[in-house]
């Protein structure tokens, strides 16, 4: 964007950031509340954007095994989806910032464990009762972590753990706490600030469902037309689970990620099926390639248009979250233009020109912050059964747990806990709401960890800014006082005597504690990366962008994004679950129960 465009776009911007500073928003009618939020999208673009670089090295040789067919499928560590910068959201690239770097040097040490991550997990972030989110279901909470998983990972290193000094009545078992550090970048730059590197690739490519080593992506697949191997249960085979035995994400999983990897592994076979009727010549790696384009172009639709306007269900974002996939002028209206230059604001993202921004592309180590959801996850779970609504057992969440994952199969079909997580409400993203289990995580091998309090510490470590320092730089208006900062004037006591000045409230600690906008599960701060970052990911990628084109997806598989969501994905594999979603809107909304729907067709 060049001359009096830009200059346009800025001063659009200016207005759009002071009528947001002055009314806000969300308190805006639908048209111009779009309009303002366009305008921050700009703003947010133009100054929340800092590259930390990439550390030495090569790119990989486009013509090596895992780059053969890299102009027209995604390769396994994400290098070549930008063919002018191979490297550029690759394995191993640096999370960005979309804080000036220069207020992103980590506190000192002695500063950093201030206040107590621990006193903070056991003081503010206990769950006393659990607090639902009422208008979310559990597949909700399922759902993000899901996608958390392919989005970003941080390596932790052995030496020299953080030690967290814990109280005498602190009943923790291992005195003193410790916790990892995560793992510096292993090519500094010394003339900045640290720096850190992603164990995933940046993109938005379903690394979480194909693997994110050669092992393991090898492991998944049949050899045949294109296809993932699935065992009787429904989930990868179990030599599958020994070679991924050694990641640090094992520990996080659990039977609401195992029922996700499988309906989308399903999917994945399912679009092969398709592919191989249409196109009888294409080879098993050519099916395969074109059916991950098409099912992680479909996951990427189901977030931007169910996922995300459930969480956010206030009537500007639903409509500006179905703008980014389909344009101001919708699906249908845009059709009429389709021989016309695709423009994103008008047709929406998918098949736009990749755009950067003038800024090369990862995600950041403030969007990481702000997706600290553990509150959304359950400590108890009823199992129900999907024909009659009838209770079938209960479990604690360690019951779920990646060791006892195959043991629940078993016992409950599939089906039956997708309709459970659909019928439940998950927490809410509020202050004493985190789950119990998750502040007593209990390892494989035996050791625990205090989620909550490596939460804490974590946004300190890598140098986010904290809650007040955060606002600022977003361009909103820091809280003066802790009474400011929430409108719970119990809460507001709770954050004086903790943390004494209303400046030195953790990012998550005020992101919790924060009244919500209308339909909001999560806080207006946070919602400000949001909407730089869910545009960004799909604008900086050619598969979304200038690669969403017949003649890389086949038109079959461009079709398979258009015509489903996620309903269609859940129906197609589990059709005894319509009537359970018969009059819900929004299938991350709770369904309806099955005795009351009548029977299903």
């Amino acid at each position: 964007m060049r001359g009096p465009a830009k200059s346009a776009t800025r001063l659009a911007s200016r207005l759009a950031t002071r009528i947001d500073q002055s009314i806000g928003w969300s308190r805006l009618p639908t048209a111009v509340g779009i309009a303002v939020l366009i305008g921050l999208r700009d703003a947010l673009r133009a100054d929340n954007l800092f590259d930390t670089g990439r550390a030495p090295g090569g790119a990989p040789p486009p013509n090596s095994p895992d780059n053969a067919n890299y102009r027209t499928a995604r390769t396994l560590d994400g290098s070549y989806n930008n063919l002018d910068y191979p490297l550029m959201g690759s394995v191993g690239s640096r999370f960005g910032r979309n804080a000036p770097l220069a207020q992103t040097f980590p506190e000192p040490p002695e500063q950093l464990l201030n206040p107590n991550p621990r006193l903070i997990s056991r003081r503010l972030l206990t769950r006393d009762k659990f607090i639902p989110a009422t208008k979310l279901n559990v597949l909700a909470a399922a759902w993000i972590q899901f996608e958390v998983h392919d989005w970003f990972s941080h390596n932790t290193a052995e030496s020299e753990p953080w030690v967290v000094p814990l109280d005498e009545d602190d009943p923790w078992p291992q005195r003193p706490m410790q916790i990892r550090r995560t793992a510096p970048d292993p090519c500094p730059d010394s003339s900045g600030p640290p720096t850190f590197v992603t164990q995933d690739t940046h993109w938005w490519d379903g690394s979480q469902v194909y693997g994110g080593t050669r092992a393991i992506a090898n492991a998944l697949r049949s050899g045949i037309k294109g296809q993932l191997r699935l065992d009787e249960l429904g989930l990868p085979p179990a030599d599958i689970e020994e070679l991924a035995s050694t990641s640090e994400t094992t520990v996080n999983f659990w039977v609401g990620l195992a029922i996700l990897h499988s309906l989308f592994m399903r999917e994945h076979n399912a679009i092969c099926e398709q592919l191989a009727a249409s196109h009888p010549e294409m080879s098993d790696q050519e099916l395969y390639d074109k059916a991950r384009l098409v099912n992680t172009a479909l996951m990427a639709k189901i977030h931007t248009i169910d996922w995300t306007p459930a969480i956010i269900g206030h009537p500007t974002t639903v409509f500006a979250m179905h703008t980014n996939w389909f344009g101001i002028l919708g699906e249908r209206l845009s059709n009429l233009f389709r021989r016309q230059p695709h423009n994103a604001l008008l047709r929406g993202i998918p098949g736009s020109p990749t755009s950067l921004h003038d800024v090369p592309y990862s995600l950041t180590e403030e969007f990481v912050a702000v997706y600290r959801m553990h509150p959304l996850i359950p400590d108890s779970f009823v199992l129900r059964s999907a024909s009659d609504d009838s209770v079938i057992v209960e479990h604690e969440l360690p019951d779920l747990a990646v060791q006892h994952v195959r043991t629940r199969l078993r016992e409950t079909p599939m089906e039956n806990i997708i309709y459970s997580f659909g019928r439940a409400n998950p927490g809410a993203l509020t202050l004493h709401n985190f789950p119990r289990h998750l502040q007593r995580l209990e390892r494989p091998d035996g050791s625990i960890l205090d989620l909550a309090a490596i939460d804490v510490l974590r946004v300190r470590e890598r140098g986010v800014p904290r809650y007040n320092q955060f606002r600022r730089m977003l361009r909103l208006r820091p809280a003066s006082s802790f009474t400011e900062l929430t409108d719970d004037p119990v809460v507001a006591g709770e954050l004086a005597a903790i943390y004494g000045d209303v400046e030195q409230v953790d990012l998550m600690v005020g992101l919790y504690a924060e009244p919500k906008p209308r339909g909001f599960g999560f806080s207006d701060t946070a919602f400000r990366i949001f909407v730089l970052m869910a545009s960004r990911r799909l604008e900086s990628d050619r598969f979304f962008t200038s690669d969403f084109r017949p003649e890389i997806y086949t038109p079959e598989g461009i079709a398979w994004v258009r015509d489903n969501s996620m309903r269609s994905v859940l129906l197609r594999h589990f059709p005894s679950l319509n009537s359970a979603l018969t009059g819900v809107a929004n299938p991350f909304a709770p369904w309806t129960p099955a005795s009351a729907s009548g029977p299903t067709k």
